[in-house]
């Protein structure tokens, strides 16, 4: 890849996603391919991918320069996106999605015209609990720390 630092990233996210196949199948006892493509989990590919471009930016460049303070900058607003706002809107979509239940319950019976029915249910994993988002970014800034001192090696 002509972009060393773009390819450590996409790397560390690749690595973070295969990880959650193994990790989901330890907590659980079950096997899920499909969690390579999905978000949320253990442990977070988005904290890994901004931290090996960070951690990668950093054995560069240096910690002093535009383009750490940039990567730093995204690794910062990713996390805390990651913890907070996706974890928030993935508790609310449980909440939405056990509603219809709740409502039938109640009711007696589906209340008719003026609760419509879900076809689907919302996404409910779209964040990450704080122990995934630092695993995904320990596992970040090993991948892109090796990115980077692969590159001096050559």
């Amino acid at each position: 890849m002509a972009n060393r630092g773009l390819g450590t990233a996409l790397a560390a996210v690749g690595a973070a996603q295969l990880l959650k196949i193994p990790m989901h199948a330890w907590r659980t006892g079950e096997w899920r391919l499909g969690k390579v493509v999905g978000s949320g989990g253990m442990p977070s590919s988005h904290s890994s991918g901004v931290t090996a471009l960070a951690a990668y930016t950093a054995v560069k460049y240096g910690v002093k320069t535009p383009e750490f303070a940039i990567a730093g900058m995204l690794g910062i607003i990713v996390m805390y996106d990651a913890m907070n706002i996706r974890r928030h809107a993935g508790e609310i979509a449980i909440q939405v999605n056990d509603l219809d239940a709740d409502v039938e319950r109640l009711a007696g019976h589906h209340p008719g015209i003026y609760h419509k029915r879900r076809e689907e249910k919302l996404k409910e994993s779209l964040g990450h609990q704080p122990g995934e988002v630092l695993a995904g970014a320990i596992l970040g800034a090993a991948v892109g720390v090796l990115g980077a001192m692969t590159v001096r090696a050559r």
